[in-house]
């Protein structure tokens, strides 16, 4: 088990900025796909990735790939993996999955088919008829794409979204992972002010805060596989220390502003739970009026969509004042808008410099750039 091959979830849109930050941990043999990015370390590297990944949903093992079009091949397939040397006698073993473009596609017959295989190797390897599964969980999870099943095992147990400081959020909050990506898009490293008009919960100024401050966003969470037998605690422990050995102290220039009063609290609060209430400033402000000093730095921001016909009008003539407010920034300024509004860019009134195809949950958006020539 000294080798080992991951598979990292994404949301569409995020392949290559997980993809870069698995490189910068020294994973090996990184490589991006439609919606996920494979890689291979060994055990130590999952609590490592688990911990530091801003921007993947979930750190998988890959157990192994096979052909399968039909229910008999899905079994024998599922049945030749090496299911012992993971999942021990007591452990849980749930299954789920998804199919895609493939003969086999009711996902509860497959996930019925992948739990009779595994429980019929284990069975047979502890001589038992009967699996307790009273003990941890080892989530499997499988997929089938043109007729290629993948099987895995889910180290982090809920999303690597989940942070642990958002125990409740506003309407249509933006996922902790894209909120990570849009400030890693910008190229923010601290230095600059930071500054998110529309912060509703928090999420963009409390992602910037622990990018600037270098903190692993899994610090203050647990994780599936933690209570994995063959994953020693001390893995756990030095991964945790030398994440906080990267930690840097500093003073920054984080701010967010809403015009929800409810929303600002909620947003302090959040960031309390981070642990980085001290270095964020929020308070009630009109994104209209929005204004900052200062010849440069960076707005990241997520503005109301307007999906409903009646708040379309409302959300344009919102793009149409905060562009009016922003055409007041010192050239320095960049911005980096997130939207799903298919005339986002008439109603601001100016053209972006570029363009990124981002995903909010299933929601086609596009992250609008500006002053980024």
């Amino acid at each position: 088990m000294s080798q080992l091959q991951f598979a990292v979830p994404t949301l569409f849109g995020l392949e290559s900025v997980a993809a870069d930050e698995l490189r910068r941990l020294g994973l090996a043999d990184v490589r991006a796909e439609n919606g996920r990015v494979l890689c291979s370390g060994g055990p130590a590297d999952i609590p490592r990735i688990n911990l530091n990944l801003r921007t993947g949903e979930r750190l998988l093992v890959v157990l192994g790939s096979f052909p399968a079009r039909d229910f008999e091949a899905l079994f024998q397939g599922t049945r030749a993996l090496a299911w012992e040397q993971f999942i021990p006698m007591g452990g849980q073993f749930p299954v789920k999955g998804h199919c895609l473009n493939s003969a086999l596609h009711a996902v509860p017959a497959c996930q019925a088919i992948v739990k009779k295989a595994v429980a019929a190797r284990l069975g047979q390897k502890y001589g038992m008829e009967t699996l307790p599964e009273t003990g941890a969980l080892y989530q499997i999870q499988f997929s089938i794409m043109k007729d290629t099943a993948t099987l895995m095992l889910d180290t982090s147990g809920a999303g690597l979204h989940k942070r642990g400081y958002r125990a409740q959020g506003v309407v249509a909050p933006l996922r902790e992972t894209l909120a990570a990506a849009m400030v890693m898009l910008s190229r923010y490293k601290g230095r600059d002010p930071l500054c998110d008009p529309f912060c509703g919960s928090g999420t963009i100024p409390i992602e910037a805060a622990l990018i600037a401050k270098n903190r692993a966003p899994g610090l203050n969470r647990s994780f599936a596989a933690q209570r994995w037998d063959w994953l020693a605690q001390k893995l756990w422990l030095e991964a945790a220390d030398e994440a906080l050995d990267k930690e840097f102290d500093g003073q920054y220039e984080i701010w967010g502003g809403d015009l929800d009063p409810a929303a600002v609290e909620l947003a302090r609060h959040n960031a309390r739970l981070a642990e980085v209430d001290e270095l964020i400033s929020f308070e009630v402000s009109d994104a209209t009026r929005f204004h900052w000093g200062g010849l440069y730095g960076r707005i990241v921001t997520n503005p109301p969509y307007g999906e409903r016909i009646m708040e379309r009008r409302e959300a344009e003539e919102l793009y149409r004042a905060f562009g009016t407010a922003y055409n007041k920034f010192p050239e320095g300024w960049k911005l980096y808008l997130l939207s799903s509004h298919t005339e986002f860019e008439r109603t601001f009134g100016r053209q972006a410099d570029k363009k990124r195809k981002l995903y909010n949950g299933m929601l086609k958006c596009d992250l609008f750039m500006y002053g980024t020539k």
